[in-house]
């Protein structure tokens, strides 16, 4: 007579004695993982002083002129589709169909990445650092950490790569902890959250120190002071943080059109080619704060919030928005958040400009508050961000609230991301 088979005991949950063995390896590639950021930056900014600076000096033109901007930009896509057809690896999947933190990829297919992304972030091109970086340093560190460690689970390395490289770009371990506490917290296994985050934690932590000893970088914005909350301030950030939202959902519904439109084109270099100089000419449009990643550029705009009309923000927040979205669907390789907090701030900053009554700060934060959450679906990223650029602990309670309603205008909505078949995900 067969009897039922025995239950599989549950596994152990974690101790101080089993965590301990994680401090080496999370701070090894917390490290490393600014370092490969720190050195795509440093190639990144020395091309932009050749390209920005020097040659157009050289040549007796205008670094801001529209004509070269399209230069640059269009010369920018022609270098990046080259290197997607011919470096192996190709950069990489479409950057269309990654996310913040996605599978690692082949080890060989990083050189290329790098060298795309650097060339994009010199070129002007509307796109951050995080996605490619991330994904390189998780190639590297899952195929490193496999050879040293084989018996490790594969889900450690990147764990520590994704928390590294997070916490390198903010300058800080608490952006990584958010985000990976909405991974962890759907995840089934032995111990408790901390637990789950305690060797994340160490190579954010790691990679995040990293960053602020070499780089000394900052968020913050440098904004008006708030005088403290008042009834006006949360009928704004009422309104301004689901505007932010909307539009943000304007630029995720128009993705998988624009990546189809690209699509069409066949190939990398044309589409690409293309692509770079469509972001010139918006280039030309919108000013030459328009370009780049956006966070220099958010902090131009900060430091003078009444120095541009209502009608000037407006344009650059549109341009902008317009641009991500090219930047993101014709193959340059980079992330989404840095141009999405640019036209955040340029949203917030038009309010201000349309009703001064309405305080520039608080406008701001809800105004990148509300971009994020569309753009990302990261809740806690988004509310940390928007947060950490007035580096005011007085409007956290205002942008809890605000949060709110931006949330049920996003939430269960298509992603800016697209699956293998050109679909938006859900």
């Amino acid at each position: 007579m067969a009897t039922d088979a025995p239950p599989t005991p549950p596994s152990p949950s974690p101790s101080g004695r089993t965590l301990l063995p994680l401090i080496g390896p999370s701070l090894v590639v917390g490290v490393a993982a600014s370092f490969v950021l720190l050195g795509v930056s440093e190639l990144a900014g020395l091309l932009d002083d050749v390209l920005w600076q020097t040659l157009p000096d050289a040549l007796g033109i205008g670094r801001h002129s529209s004509l070269w901007m399209i230069v640059i930009l269009t010369a920018t896509g022609l270098a990046v589709g080259l290197v997607v057809r011919q470096v192996h690896g190709h950069a990489g999947p479409d950057p269309a169909t990654t996310g913040l933190v996605d599978p690692p990829m082949a080890p060989g297919i990083v050189p290329g990445l790098l060298l795309a992304t650097a060339l994009a972030l010199a070129g002007g091109v509307s796109l951050g650092p995080e996605n490619p970086i991330t994904a390189a340093n998780i190639a590297l560190a899952y195929w490193l950490g496999r050879k040293a460690a084989p018996t490790a689970p594969a889900e450690l390395w990147v764990s520590l790569a994704a928390a590294g490289t997070i916490g390198a770009l903010f300058g800080t371990p608490v952006a990584a902890a958010l985000i990976l506490t909405e991974t962890f917290a759907a995840r089934p296994g032995p111990g408790s959250l901390w637990d789950k985050l305690f060797g994340p934690l160490v190579a954010a932590g790691a990679g995040g120190l990293t960053t602020v000893l070499i780089d000394h970088p900052t968020f913050d914005l440098n904004l008006p002071d708030h005088p403290g909350a008042r009834w006006s301030d949360a009928l704004a950030a009422l309104v301004i943080a689901p505007a932010a939202a909307a539009l943000g959902m304007a630029a995720v519904y128009a993705f998988p059109y624009a990546h189809s439109a690209f699509r069409r084109l066949g190939r990398p270099v044309l589409a690409l080619t293309v692509g770079g100089l469509l972001l010139g000419l918006l280039g030309a449009l919108g000013g030459y704060l328009t370009l780049f990643k956006g966070l220099d550029e958010a902090k131009t705009l900060a430091a003078d919030p009444d120095g541009w009309s209502a009608g000037r923000f407006a344009l650059m927040c549109g341009v902008k928005t317009v641009a991500l979205v090219i930047a993101a669907t014709c193959g340059f390789r980079g992330g989404r958040i840095f141009p999405a907090v640019f036209v955040g701030v340029s949203l917030g900053l038009f309010a201000h400009a349309l009703v001064p009554a309405v305080h520039p700060t608080v406008a701001v934060v809800c105004g990148v508050l509300g971009m994020l959450l569309a753009v990302t679906r990261q809740g806690w990223l988004s509310l940390f961000t928007a947060a950490v650029l007035a580096a005011d602990p007085n409007l956290l309670p205002l942008l809890c609230v605000a949060m709110l309603p931006a949330w049920l205008l996003v939430t269960g909505r298509p992603k800016m991301q697209l699956g293998e078949d050109g679909a938006s995900l859900r």
